[in-house]
């Protein structure tokens, strides 16, 4: 027989998270973070998706200096990464991956505010990442996934707009890259 549980032990437990919108977790968007949502044309020859325009606006596309293709294998986190003056254009052509932001400039009314964003082949978006916030991905896939990165600052070997912290280092980042059971 199933245990009938008071009010008041219903009300200590935990209240399930909730998707403001669909595949994203957090309190609100971090400020100046930009979510598109991506097209599919298919027909019976297979489909397509427009990833990026340079003239795409709100994307900020006309800065795109380079495209990059990352591999990610099945459970792996890489993150996390920030950078100074760079900006970010992510896309998930293959897998499915979790996006993590944290907003690390003081100024920046979201300072401290943690976004999860899941994207890939099951939700096709084009995410934009400016300077100053912590991200980083996890392949929450079973097979390889492939990420398009679209940086506004060309790669220079001898001076790399890019810092790192370990994704398991919760002092400066409080967050856990483990699936969130509920």
């Amino acid at each position: 027989m199933a245990q009938i549980l008071s009010m008041n032990e219903y009300d200590k437990m935990d209240k399930p998270r909730i998707q403001s919108l669909p595949g994203f977790y957090g309190e609100a968007l971090i400020e100046g973070v930009v979510i598109k949502e991506l097209d599919l044309f298919s027909d019976e020859r297979g489909f397509l998706m427009e990833v990026m325009r340079f003239d795409d606006e709100p994307m900020n596309g006309r800065d795109i200096k380079q495209v990059i293709a990352s591999y990610s294998y099945p459970g792996m986190v890489k993150g996390w990464h920030l950078h100074s003056i760079q900006e970010d254009h992510l896309v998930c052509v293959t897998g499915m991956v979790k996006l993590v932001l944290y907003d690390y400039r003081e100024e920046s009314s979201t300072y401290g505010v943690i976004n999860e964003i899941f994207m890939g082949e099951h939700h096709q978006r084009a995410v934009f990442i400016p300077p100053g916030i912590f991200h980083g991905t996890k392949n929450i896939g079973q097979e390889l996934c492939v990420i398009i990165g679209m940086p506004s600052v060309y790669y220079d070997p001898d001076n790399v707009d890019e810092r790192r912290l370990s994704p398991t280092d919760n002092a400066v980042i409080p967050y856990d890259w483990d699936c969130k059971l509920e």
